[in-house]
């Protein structure tokens, strides 16, 4: 093997030249396999969820134990090359793939392991929600997660993790009871409430900010194998009445209730009728937990505003439920998002909603807005590093289109609206919704425990190693370089 150039963003902005030699080592150290240009599955295992991310790592590290991880962290720290980690590869930002550095993959660490007794669930750092969900609803039993399944568990948990679930559960953070994390000098350690609890309480919505998470274990609830769950899809003509609807009833429903809210274009989909295709709609997802009986009851005011378009709204497996937005949220488009968050939905923030949803640049793009509360808001904005548990809603302008013409475009779309709608906002993001160069708003993601953070990350990470995230900077400079 020749001497290989990474053109890396270190904290010099340099390229180095690593040897071959030092190369051919790390190699023989893996469990898993190393990737370089060229490699059968080089171009897949650096290709992700949003196509607009095109980056070639020089080296892929795909990991298959914990240890491939320790010698992968520990060749980027002793080289000073860049680094970035692969989980699920769902993250709108693209920080899994790096340009000319090294990218650990742990996307071959997808195994999840049940204790049915303890209601506790163990799966690795590349699960995505489909593995955790098919590993323990066979026993009635879930982790709180998010609405795709093909979602990385790493970057959702990392972030905080919200889902149907949430106002009953809690977020994903909050169940999670321990992790297993390499850490920026290359140490091992298990975090959790009794074990480098500081640790613990950055990783529950710090990002990846303060190592590469092989394990994750969980608490999990019973809920059985069946929900009612589905949509109500009403004319876009009808939004302005069905949104004043929804914000009287919704903060006074059940926790077991669940509904979020899309202004978008009818899409082509078989339960859509034809002549409703690229018509203006809003449709209501809805998932309620506990008996049919008793869905069925405190649904119906959500199935009964007026003409509906469609209602699919029917018992069916958890499972199913959990995949029924795959196919809007799938691999291979362009996509560029923009975040707000707010506790309330005024007529001013609701008209100029409608607006945007009216004049989308593409018909896959959406604004979809996620109602949060419940038993999210129960646990104190410090026990975690997640800080907005007041926050009752969270935008996500979805930008998502195919033809790179329409880049501009569908761009401006979502920087407008988000600055349309800051004036009703918290000032609050949810980290996980945010783009790549959005560093600005780190500081807000987490409002008043952001310097807790950045002492933490002074501590774990001094030198910045873990620094493709939406990077909170230790305290000794080591700034953030862009990816290129």
């Amino acid at each position: 093997m020749s001497d290989l150039q990474f053109n890396t963003h270190t904290t010099t902005g340099s390229t180095t030249t690593v040897q071959a030699t030092s190369i051919d080592q790390l190699e023989s150290s893996l469990d898993g396999t190393l990737l370089t240009f060229g490699s059968p599955g080089y171009d897949e295992a650096r290709t992700i969820w949003n196509a607009m991310i095109d980056r070639r790592p020089a080296l892929i590290v795909r990991c298959a134990t914990t240890n491939d991880v320790v010698n992968a962290v520990n060749f980027a720290r002793e080289n000073n090359i860049v680094l970035s980690v692969r989980g699920g590869g769902h993250n709108i930002a693209g920080n899994a793939v790096c340009e000319g550095g090294i990218m650990v993959d742990l996307s071959q660490m997808r195994s999840v392991e049940v204790d049915t007794q303890n209601r506790t669930a163990r799966a690795g750092g590349g699960a995505l929600l489909s593995d955790v969900d098919e590993a323990t609803q066979p026993y009635g039993l879930v982790v709180p997660l998010g609405i795709n399944s093909t979602t990385g568990i790493a970057g959702l948990t990392l972030g905080g993790g919200f889902g149907w679930l949430c106002r009953r559960f809690g977020l994903t953070i909050d169940n999670l009871i321990g992790a297993t994390v390499v850490i920026a000098d290359g140490s091992v350690v298990h975090a959790s409430e009794t074990e480098h609890p500081d640790l613990f309480w950055g990783l529950r919505g710090g990002g990846g900010n303060f190592g590469v998470v092989t394990e994750f274990e969980f608490a999990l609830h019973e809920i059985g194998q069946t929900v009612l769950s589905g949509m109500v899809i009403y004319p876009g003509d009808d939004a302005r009445r069905v949104l004043e609807f929804y914000r009287d009833f919704m903060p006074n429903a059940p926790e077991e209730l669940a509904s979020w809210f899309v202004l978008r274009k009818a899409p082509p989909a078989p339960f859509v009728p034809e002549e409703w295709h690229g018509r203006d709609v809003i449709i209501l997802a809805i998932c309620v937990t506990g008996p049919i009986e008793d869905a069925e009851r405190m649904v119906r005011p959500l199935r009964e505003l007026g003409t509906v378009v469609a209602d699919i709204v029917a018992p069916m497996p958890y499972v199913a439920w959990q995949k029924i937005l795959d196919a809007a949220q799938s691999a291979g488009a362009r996509n560029y998002w923009k975040s707000n968050e707010f506790n309330e939905l005024s007529d001013g923030l609701i008209d100029t909603l409608i607006d945007y949803a009216r004049n989308v640049p593409d018909p896959n793009c959406d604004i979809a807005m996620a109602m949060l509360g419940g038993a999210v808001a129960r646990v104190p904005s410090d026990a975690t590093a997640y800080a907005n548990r007041n926050t009752l809603y969270a935008i996500n302008i979805h930008g998502r289109w195919f033809d790179p013409a329409n880049d501009d475009a569908c761009i401006a779309w979502a920087r407008n609206l988000m600055a349309a709608t800051t004036q009703f906002s918290t000032g609050s993001v949810y980290v996980n919704f945010m783009t790549a160069e959005e560093g600005d708003r780190v500081r807000n993601a987490y409002g008043e425990n952001y310097e807790r953070l950045v002492a933490l990350k002074t501590t774990y990470d001094p030198t910045n190693v873990f620094r493709l995230n939406q990077n909170i900077q230790p305290t000794n400079g080591h700034q953030v370089e862009g990816q290129g």
